[in-house]
């Protein structure tokens, strides 16, 4: 019975995903109660990926640099320069092109995390880019936002390992450490973790819909369309350059949802306090859309069997 609900929830991943989110936008306080607690469900994932993997993973990921390496060059190159180049391209205002270069500027996000794990791709990879793209943040960051927009901003370093630290690291080490001591009586339960990781990632996204409700019903949509278009050239520059670069499949995969899927809150966070509230608008819209496209990826996955067969670790 809980192996058929387990299944279920899986196939249906996108259409929880969806149902959830048009509840939210219709009922804002079924889902916005979450926002307290959302650092806690993303731990709560990471824990259950942390059941799912090996401490000899981690060691693979930190032997295969070039990827590491390259993911973190896509991400701090790809992503300002698409920003600027979509914001001309596309005729956005001043206040918008200062908000998609603060969110281009930024590194990885959790979120990355919990979609590599859903998508089946490299997750210790993917932890191990988001880890140094944000130990490199408080350094980068304001490097690249002062050469693209002449404004000096600051990111302090204690903050954001402490973040990455209780909300990526101390939930998945428990997990890498439990199923090291207690594999046996795991192994038969495992399986219940995809499925808790979707419906709690259906509702933090509901979460994010129903608190951008009133910004959402005004319809940006030039904003969204842009936001929208970088999302995705970073992915598919993610995606297509490692590929060329000779990587196969699904660490290809990782670095397509390393680089396409960035730490939207900070951009959400340095426009605000830098360059005024009007400016956060594309990092609120990044942070939802980032979040949709990654499900649907994840979904796709899941859906062609072939497919995520050869995604999964060996």
């Amino acid at each position: 019975m809980v192996y058929s609900i387990c299944r279920f929830i899986e196939r249906h991943f996108l259409l929880i995903a969806v149902f959830s989110s048009l509840a939210a936008y219709l009922s804002p306080p079924l889902f916005i109660w979450i926002k307290p607690h959302i650092a806690f469900c993303l731990g709560v994932i990471m824990f259950g990926m942390g059941l799912t993997l090996q401490f000899s993973d981690f060691a693979s990921a930190i032997k295969n640099y070039k990827a590491v390496c390259l993911g973190i060059i896509l991400q701090y190159t790809v992503m300002p320069a698409l920003a600027v180049i979509l914001s001309s391209l596309m005729g956005l205002p001043q206040e918008a092109l200062i908000g998609m270069v603060v969110v281009g500027a930024c590194p990885g996000g959790t979120a990355s995390n919990v979609i590599a794990h859903l998508a089946g791709a490299n997750v210790a990879l993917s932890v191990t880019m988001t880890m140094i793209s944000t130990c490199l943040a408080p350094l980068l960051t304001p490097m690249i936002i002062y050469a693209v927009l002449n404004q000096q901003v600051e990111i302090p370093l204690l903050p954001m390992i402490k973040s990455v630290f209780w909300i990526v690291i101390f939930p998945l080490v428990d997990g890498l450490v439990l199923r090291r001591f207690l594999r046996k009586r795991i192994d038969p339960v495992i399986h219940i973790f995809p499925s808790v990781s979707i419906i709690v990632i259906a509702m933090l996204v509901a979460c994010i819909i129903g608190l951008n409700r009133d910004m959402l019903a005004t319809f940006p949509l030039l904003i969204l369309a842009a936001v929208a278009l970088h999302n995705a050239g970073g992915l598919i520059a993610g995606y297509g350059v490692g590929r060329i670069a000779g990587f196969d499949k699904r660490d290809s995969l990782t670095l397509a949802i390393e680089v396409g899927m960035q730490n939207s809150g900070l951009g959400v966070a340095l426009a605000t306090k830098y360059f005024g509230t009007a400016t956060a608008l594309p990092g609120a819209l990044f942070s939802l859309w980032h979040n949709i496209s990654g499900i649907a990826i994840a979904d796709r996955t899941r859906q062609d069997g072939s497919e995520t067969r050869d995604l999964q670790p060996k």
